[in-house]
C-alpha cells in the first residue's frame, strides 16, 4: 500500500520532470512576470487601472523581447487584457487606429511604393552605389545624407518616410545580415541627429513654448545650433561606430559593391514622366513637412494627402489597389495597439506617479555637486522612453517638472529643459520607442529584431549619458550653457 510520504515524493519528482520539460524561456518569462505582479499589487500609489496597465506593458516589453511572438499580437492581446479586466474602456483599442502615427505609417508606405515603383529610388541608389565602391564608403555616405535632412525636415517620422524606400533599394544590395543592420542604421542615425536643430522635432517646440510660458526663457535657433549640431555629430558617430563594430559582418566595411547588383545600366538619363511627378510630389510633402506650423494641417495628414495623390487613377504613380497592398497592416496593428498601451499608462495615472517619483529624485539632488547633478538630470531623461514611449508626451510630462526643479535649486530653467529635451531624444531600446523605428521595424529576414535593438541600446544608453556629460562640462560650458 503506498504511503502519504511516498505520493508526496512521486507528486515532486513529478513536478520536477514537467519543469524541465518546459523550455528555460518559458520559465523566465514566466517568473519575470511573477516578478511584476509582486512588485506592482502591494503598490499603494498605484489604482487597480493603474497596475493592470502598468503590468500589461511591462508583459509587452517582455515578450517583445524575449520571445519570437508577433509583435502586434502581443500589442493587441495585453490591450484586450487591460479591457477585459476592466482597467479600460473599449475605445481604448477603437480609438487607437485614430492616432496620428498609424496614419503617417499608412500613407509613409504607399509613398514609399510609389517612390519605388515610379523608378526614381533605382535612380537615385544606381547615383550612389557608382558613386561608393566599398560598402563601408557607401554607408558613410548614407549616414552624412541623413544627418544633412535634420536641417530640412522637421519631423524624424517625415525622414524616416523619405529614406525607408531608398533604404529598401539599398538593402537589395546586401546580404540578409547587412539589410539587418541598415534597416538599424537608418533610425539611429535620423534620431541621433535629431538635437543638431531647433526644428528637428516637434517636442523641441513644445519644450521651448513650455520653458517661455513658465519662465520667460528662450532658446534661439541659431544658439541651439551652436550647442546642438557638435553634439548630434558626435552622437552619430559614436552610433554608427558600435552598429559597425557590433552587428556589421566583419570585414565586410571594405568589400566591394558587386558589379552584378547595379541597378540596370540602361536607366535612361532622363527622368521619365512618373519619376518626375514623384519628384514633383515628395517636393510638395517636404515643403509641407516643414511648414507644419504655419498651416496647421499635421505631418500625418501632409503624408497622407501626399499618398492620395500618388494614388490618383489615371494620373498617379500607382493604383488604390497596389497603395492599399503596399501597406504593412501587421505592422499598422502593432503601432496602434502599442500606442493604445502609451495611452492606458497615461490615463490611468502611472505616468503622474512617476512624474511625482522623478521630481523628487531631482529635488533630492539640488544640494548635490554640479557633476551628479548633471548626470542624475541626464540619466532620467535618457530613460524616460523606456515608460513614456510617446516623444511629444515626453517632453508635455517632464518639461515642466524640470523647469519647477530648476528654479526650486536654483539652476538655470533654460539649460536645465535644453540637456532634459537631449535626453529625451534618446529612445532606441524598443521599436515603440520612436516612429522612425517603427517605420523600419517590420517581421521578416530584412529588418530589425526588438533583441538586436535592446542589445544595441545596453552600450549605446550608457554612451549617450557620458557624452551628454562630457559635453556639459567641456564644449557646452565653454559657449554659455550652465545649470
Amino acid at each position: 500500500m503506498t504511503t502519504r510520504a511516498e505520493l508526496h515524493r512521486k507528486q515532486r519528482s513529478w513536478t520536477a520532470e514537467s519543469l524541465e520539460k518546459v523550455p528555460k524561456p518559458v520559465l523566465v518569462v514566466s517568473g519575470l512576470h511573477l516578478l511584476y505582479a509582486a512588485l506592482i499589487v502591494p503598490a499603494g500609489s498605484l489604482g487597480y487601472d493603474a497596475k493592470i496597465s502598468l503590468f500589461a506593458f511591462l508583459s509587452a516589453m517582455t515578450l517583445w523581447a524575449a520571445t519570437r511572438l508577433p509583435a502586434g499580437y502581443v500589442a493587441l492581446s495585453l490591450v484586450l487584457f487591460i479591457i477585459l479586466m476592466k482597467a479600460g474602456e473599449p475605445d481604448l483599442l477603437y480609438q487607437s487606429m485614430a492616432e496620428p502615427v498609424v496614419w503617417l505609417m499608412i500613407g509613409a508606405f504607399v509613398i514609399g511604393e510609389a517612390f519605388t515603383r515610379s523608378g526614381l529610388a533605382d535612380r537615385l541608389t544606381h547615383s550612389a552605389l557608382r558613386r561608393f565602391e566599398k560598402k563601408g564608403s557607401l554607408l558613410n555616405a548614407l549616414t552624412a545624407l541623413l544627418f544633412a535632412t535634420s536641417f530640412f525636415i522637421p519631423s524624424t517620422s517625415g525622414r524616416a518616410a523619405l529614406a525607408r524606400p531608398i533604404l529598401n533599394q539599398l538593402g537589395n544590395r546586401f546580404s540578409p545580415r547587412e539589410r539587418q543592420v541598415l534597416s538599424v542604421l537608418a533610425p539611429s542615425v535620423i534620431l541621433m541627429s535629431t538635437s543638431a536643430t531647433l526644428l528637428g522635432a516637434g517636442s523641441h517646440l513644445i519644450g521651448i513654448g513650455l520653458l517661455e510660458t513658465a519662465s520667460g526663457q528662450s532658446i534661439s535657433f541659431v544658439r541651439w545650433l551652436v550647442w546642438g549640431v557638435p553634439f548630434a555629430a558626435a552622437a552619430t558617430v559614436v552610433t554608427v561606430a558600435a552598429i559597425r563594430l557590433t552587428m556589421w559582418p566583419k570585414r565586410e566595411s571594405e568589400a566591394s559593391v558587386p558589379e552584378d547588383s547595379l541597378p540596370a545600366p540602361q536607366t535612361p538619363e532622363k527622368m521619365s514622366d512618373p519619376e518626375k511627378r514623384t519628384l514633383l510630389l515628395i517636393s510638395v510633402m517636404l515643403l509641407g513637412w516643414m511648414t507644419d506650423g504655419l498651416h496647421g494641417y499635421g505631418i500625418a495628414f501632409v503624408t497622407m494627402a501626399g499618398a492620395a495623390l500618388a494614388m490618383v487613377p489615371g494620373y498617379g504613380i500607382l493604383s488604390f489597389k497596389d497603395g492599399i497592398r503596399s501597406v504593412s497592416w501587421n505592422l499598422i496593428l502593432f503601432v496602434a495597439a502599442a500606442t493604445a498601451l502609451g495611452t492606458a499608462l497615461i490615463q490611468t495615472g502611472v505616468v503622474s506617479v512617476a512624474e511625482e517619483k522623478l521630481s523628487g529624485l531631482l529635488l533630492a539632488a539640488g544640494q548635490a555637486p554640479e557633476w551628479l547633478l548633471v548626470l542624475i538630470l541626464a540619466a532620467v531623461s535618457v530613460s524616460s522612453h523606456l515608460y513614456i514611449t510617446s516623444h511629444t508626451t515626453r517632453a508635455v510630462v517632464l518639461v515642466p517638472t524640470l523647469i519647477v526643479t530648476a528654479k526650486s535649486i536654483g539652476a538655470d530653467p533654460a539649460a536645465a529643459v535644453f540637456l532634459g529635451l537631449i535626453g529625451m531624444n534618446y529612445c532606441l531600446t524598443m521599436p515603440v520607442s520612436s516612429k522612425a523605428l517603427l517605420l523600419f521595424y517590420e517581421e521578416g529576414d530584412g529588418s530589425f529584431s526588438a533583441r538586436d535593438l535592446a542589445k544595441l541600446s545596453s552600450l549605446l544608453a550608457p554612451a549617450y549619458i557620458a557624452i551628454m556629460v562630457l559635453f556639459y562640462f567641456t564644449y557646452w560650458k565653454w559657449t554659455g550653457l550652465g545649470l
